[in-house]
């Protein structure tokens, strides 16, 4: 059978990642494994599809991930090393992480054991405490979105879909993110914050536990449906024998007001830490779980909790898997199906939305002022009798003076409310961080990183290795977010010859080390050499004058008397000589003799001074029996 090869394989991408082999296909990007030529390390290269490389929000997405993630380094967190455009699509390489999905741990193992569960939850809350803490809510955790190393390291990764801030689940009038893994506020297209994180880490959870998402359905509508009016059975009803503190911590992490939720990582991850130690959860957590667990369902009381209807298909409803590229290619018909129901979904929550809201609740239609001029979209908004309130914001991709995002975003609202517009101020902008001048290079770049700037490095001569010496722009002037910084970074001396001084006393090693222009610091080790003589030294070869070299020394071994053991059973005597401070080893030697058996007929080393540690041999009579005779009869 023929096999299609990838045109990629083995080309050299953006003239520095080698591509090795494609691990993974999505509707969005393809992943391959790559080489990164420059930094000589594995790297997870994502590449977007030609269908989608013209396609602006697809592209918006995609730069979305790369901003929020780089911005992010913890360990539980895919790093992203590089971004930029070429061969006309655009790429992001990240930290290649050799292990699987969650998902696929999930599915192929089924329910984790629950010390394992618990560990996982607790390292995915230690990356959403991270991102949290610098303004970033990911809105799309779920169990494909969590790789697991062969250590059982967990990393975060897709923020592709993240968000800075509290913000709109809706783009364009569609929800974003996956629908068993929505919280009610994501699934009603409100407004989300780190409490919509925990809700889907408490979904996790669950499935960690028990194999299954708490709500199930045919369509994402239905499931989405159920995250707003149904409480789910806690996990032990499907899994006899959890915990019931467990249970506990799930039911809270899922309730449907975000007020009844944990309101922080640092407040869930300590109930799973007392759970992990057999400690009673918290009693806000007790109270709370409780109570949900005692409510046969859970009724939206207004219109604000239903599905917000849209306008249009949603573009980023689609669960965004990878599928290994082994896998044959999906037909399109399935793909055809799966619009026709989201069409149908979309209109029946149109439907429901107007039954529950009513005509009496909602008067005036909210329209789409996204890309109009903020004169024109003022005008729009008191046209149907509506109170337009401007902010505005830098954007990366909507010029001066454009209204880039608005809440709600469709809907009705009663007469005179107030309808909110952000207008672009044109691309965020930033200093160059102070101080990168006589900064090491490393700390330089950090404070670029930290910036959501780039830097170019370019060595110049100098005797302080690794420090900047020029940055440009400098130092406090205004530049555009992402733009690159040029520093310019002392290559350090000139590597020289070290002089070997392994046998040299060390006051001589000192000497020559000192006038070949080296400093020296000294390690005193044990040895069988005698004292003061260098037995090893680090580095050797050449290294750059004025560094140090490491000098092992010996320190003059102790000595003791070896007992003189002959004549007493093995064990005494190996006591003895243990007690001395020696090693043993025994050595059988046949004897004929039968009062011989087992005592120590020979010890070589006896009444001499030998070095502490060291093994003394010992030679312990075996009887063999008498001595064979023969006799010749004549």
């Amino acid at each position: 059978m023929a096999v299609s090869e990838d045109s990629l394989i083995d080309t050299l991408f953006d003239g520095r990642y080698r591509i090795v082999r494609k691990l993974g296909a999505g509707g969005m990007a393809d992943v391959y494994l790559a080489e990164d030529q420059e930094l000589g390390r594995r790297v997870a290269i994502k590449i977007l599809n030609d269908r989608h490389a013209n396609d602006d929000q697809f592209i918006e997405r995609f730069r979305r991930e790369a901003k929020n993630a780089a911005a992010l380094n913890h360990p539980n967190i895919v790093s992203i090393y590089d971004r930029g455009e070429a061969e006309n699509t655009y790429y992001i390489a990240m930290e290649f992480l050799d292990g699987r999905s969650l998902k696929e741990l999930i599915v192929g193992h089924g329910p984790a054991p629950v010390k394992v569960a618990v560990e996982y939850a607790r390292q995915i809350l230690s990356a959403l405490r991270f991102a949290h803490r610098h303004g970033i809510v990911h809105r799309d955790i779920k169990p494909h979105n969590v790789l697991v190393d062969g250590e059982g390291r967990v990393k975060v990764t897709d923020f592709g879909i993240a968000r800075a801030g509290t913000s709109q689940m809706t783009e364009a009038g569609s929800i974003v993110g996956t629908a068993q893994y929505l919280s009610p506020e994501q699934a009603r297209g409100g407004e989300v914050d780190q409490r919509s994180d925990l809700y889907s880490l408490g979904v996790v959870l669950y499935e960690l536990l028990t194999g299954q998402t708490p709500f199930e359905g045919d369509t994402p509508v239905e499931i989405a449906m159920k995250h707003l009016s149904r409480a789910p059975e806690p996990p032990s009803k499907l899994r006899p024998g959890l915990p019931r503190e467990l249970d506990m911590v799930v039911m809270r992490a899922l309730a449907k007001d975000p007020d009844d939720r944990y309101q922080s990582a640092d407040e869930m991850e300590a109930d799973l830490e007392r759970v992990s130690r057999g400690a009673p959860v918290s009693a806000t957590t007790t109270e709370s779980a409780t109570q949900i667990m005692r409510m046969p369902s859970y009724v939206a009381p207004t219109s604000e909790t239903m599905i917000a209807p849209r306008r249009t298909p949603p573009p980023l409803l689609a669960d965004e898997e990878f599928e290994e590229d082994e896998r044959p290619r999906r037909p399109v018909w399935p793909w055809l199906v799966a619009l026709v129901f989201v069409l149908a979904a979309a209109a029946a929550g149109w439907y429901v939305y107007h039954q529950v809201a009513g005509p009496s609740n909602v008067k005036e239609p909210v329209g789409l002022y996204t890309d109009l001029h903020v004169a024109e979209a003022k005008r729009k908004i008191e046209a149907v009798h509506l109170q337009p309130k401007v902010k505005h914001a830098s954007s990366e991709t909507v010029r001066r003076g454009l209204v880039f995002k608005q809440s709600p975003t469709t809907g009705y609202l009663p007469k005179g409310s107030t309808v909110t517009i952000w207008v672009s101020t044109g691309k965020p902008t930033v200093q160059v961080p102070a101080g990168l001048v006589g900064e090491q290079e490393q700390q330089a770049e950090q404070a670029l990183h930290q910036a959501g700037l780039k830097w170019m490095i370019v060595s110049v001569p100098g005797a302080t290795k690794g420090q900047v010496t020029a940055a440009s722009p400098e130092s406090g002037k205004s530049v555009v977010v992402g733009s690159t910084v040029r520093l310019n970074v002392m290559t350090g001396p000139a590597p020289a010859p070290v002089p070997n001084v392994v046998g040299e006393s060390l006051q001589q090693a000192i000497s020559d080390l000192s006038a070949a222009g080296f400093h020296d610091t000294v390690t005193y080790v044990q040895s069988t050499k005698p004292a003061n003589q260098v037995v090893g030294q680090t580095p050797t070869g050449t290294a750059p004058k004025g560094s140090t070299v490491t000098l092992q020394v010996s320190n003059a071994p102790q000595t003791s008397k070896v007992p003189d053991v002959t004549g007493q059973t093995q064990d005494v005597a190996t006591q003895d000589l243990q007690n001395a401070g020696f090693k043993v080893n025994a050595q059988p030697t046949p004897t004929s003799d039968q009062t011989q058996d087992g005592i120590v007929v020979s010890e070589p080393d006896a009444n001499t001074q030998q070095p502490q540690g060291s093994t003394i041999t010992i030679y312990v009579g075996q009887y063999t029996g008498p001595p064979t005779t023969t006799s010749t009869i004549p």
